[in-house]
């Protein structure tokens, strides 16, 4: 009996260090899955942090100067269309205002006679009162749509650098 009291004492012994083994090897589980989560984080900042840094030189590298610039040709474009229609809408008026003043002359019956004229197609089509000039369509404007896209283009072509 003393031989299976030995191995009893034995197998229990075998058994702590089992069960010891088990212990440690969960907790190395654990600290190594511990360290995978940690370097995926790490992973995440970095990532984050290059990502930062890639907009920071992106919007240093943009020359607000020159996106500035393009909004403010844009807007003279503008100005100088409404300029044009203002000067059209003037040239209507003062025709008509000039008509009107014709009617209203001691020589009625002679306006009244050139205006049937006019309309009846003895003038040219096409020509301008007297006392009018053509003007030409693009005379107002001191750039083209071209320009302005080719600089708008350039600054989406930088900005997709980055």
């Amino acid at each position: 009996m003393d031989n299976a009291d030995a191995m009893r004492a034995q197998l229990d012994q075998q058994k702590g260090i089992v069960d010891n083994l088990v212990s440690n090897t969960r907790l190395l589980e654990s600290k190594i899955q511990e360290a995978r989560s940690k370097k995926d984080t790490l992973k995440a900042r970095a990532q984050s942090a290059k990502t930062a840094t890639k907009v920071s030189e992106m919007i240093g590298n943009v020359n607000t100067s020159s996106a500035l610039s393009a909004f403010e040709k844009m807007e003279e474009k503008v100005l100088a269309m409404e300029s044009q229609a203002e000067a059209l809408n003037q040239l209507t008026t003062d025709d008509l205002e000039g008509k009107f003043a014709l009617l209203e002359s001691s020589s009625v019956d002679d306006d009244l006679a050139t205006l049937k004229k006019e309309l009846s197609g003895s003038s040219k089509k096409g020509e301008l009162p007297p006392g009018r000039t053509a003007v030409a369509s693009n005379t107002g404007f001191p750039f083209r749509d071209s320009e302005i896209e080719k600089e708008l283009n350039e600054l989406r072509r930088k900005a997709k650098e980055f």
